[in-house]
């Protein structure tokens, strides 16, 4: 890592993170803080490595196989950008949680479309949605997996793969399923898998329940959690919602199309994407509508390799002069 090119904008950024310095200028001209920084990467992917090792270890996944996985990604090959920006998250935690950028667990079970040894070998090399519901037989579950089964062809063709869970046994799964399909106002089919979690092992792995306090519990429900995974078997995404409040399925495949384009184009997509930046002022006075639904470059992408790969994007001026509003049109990144 400490041979890579490194640019200002990255320096700005991982000190913005790091709340260390606010001078954007001073950072880029200081030599020792790119020597810091070039060894703070060193030691950061070491003791990423090492917990990698335990985690695999643990889950009876040998290390080998996360290298296979990677060769088979779409990670974005440009030196500064997503490569180096995803340097930045740790594979592993220190304290046993689960957190963005960690390889997230492993494990076997049974599930509505048969015995799995191993999730990852499941998903291996593409992106997949583990997706949780508090109980089978409930109201709100039942609403969310009929919406989330309209949605399957749509992630299908997006290569990203689909399992849903709950701590209720694979049997219970099955039965209520004809429920689901009977409620859901559009004629449906369940074609992902449901995940059967009786002993909450896979839900305590995930920090959807505690394992300190569900067994007290009289109904120890999961979270309503979506976690979005790579095809490294990173944790790219985690939302968690409460018993009362359905989860929204159009925003899931929005964030699945943000991360895969993220993840392959070395971008970063802003708030409210792809209906952002409909009018926006240019240098001159006048105003745009070409930017709408436009992707901003990450921070980490160098000067050098913007021009190469988008020589049409275009940095918004702003009070601080610093040129991070990187813009790219979306007809450039398809």
């Amino acid at each position: 890592a400490s041979s890579i090119q490194q640019p200002p904008l990255l320096h700005y950024y991982i000190n913005l993170l790091l709340h260390k310095l606010t001078m954007f200028r001073r950072i880029a001209s200081s030599t020792s803080v790119r020597s810091a920084f070039g060894k703070a990467v060193v030691a950061r992917q070491a003791a990423a490595a090492s917990n990698t090792t335990t985690i695999a270890t643990a889950s009876k996944v040998p290390r080998s196989q996360y290298a296979s996985v990677r060769s088979m990604s779409t990670m974005d090959t440009m030196e500064s950008g997503t490569k180096t920006y995803m340097s930045l998250y740790p594979e592993g935690s220190t304290d046993g949680g689960l957190r963005l950028g960690n390889i997230v667990p492993d494990f076997a079970c049974d599930t509505t479309h048969g015995k799995w040894d191993s999730f990852h070998e499941w998903k291996k090399g593409k992106w997949a949605i583990l997706f949780s519901h508090p109980a089978d037989f409930t109201p709100v579950c039942t609403t969310e997996i009929g919406r989330l089964a309209l949605k399957y062809d749509e992630l299908n063709a997006m290569d990203c793969l689909l399992a849903t869970l709950s701590v209720d046994p694979v049997k219970s799964h099955e039965e209520w399923l004809r429920d689901v399909v009977a409620h859901c106002e559009n004629e449906i089919e369940v074609k992902f898998p449901i995940i059967g979690d009786p002993d909450r092992s896979i839900s305590t792995a995930y920090g959807m329940i505690d394992p300190g306090t569900s067994d007290s519990q009289d109904l120890p429900l999961t979270i309503r959690a979506v976690f979005i995974v790579n095809p490294e078997n990173k944790l790219m995404l985690a939302l968690n919602y409460p018993a009362c409040v359905g989860r929204n399925m159009d925003e899931i495949v929005r964030c699945v199309k943000a991360l895969q384009l993220s993840y392959e184009k070395s971008i970063a997509t802003p708030a409210n994407w792809p209906h952002n930046h409909a009018d926006i002022p240019l240098a001159d006075g006048t105003r745009t509508t070409e930017f709408e639904g436009s992707v901003f470059l990450l921070p980490t992408v160098s000067e050098e390799e913007a021009k190469e790969n988008y020589p049409d994007h275009m940095t918004c001026e702003v009070p601080s002069k610093i040129p991070y509003l990187r813009l790219v049109k979306a007809s450039d990144v398809k």
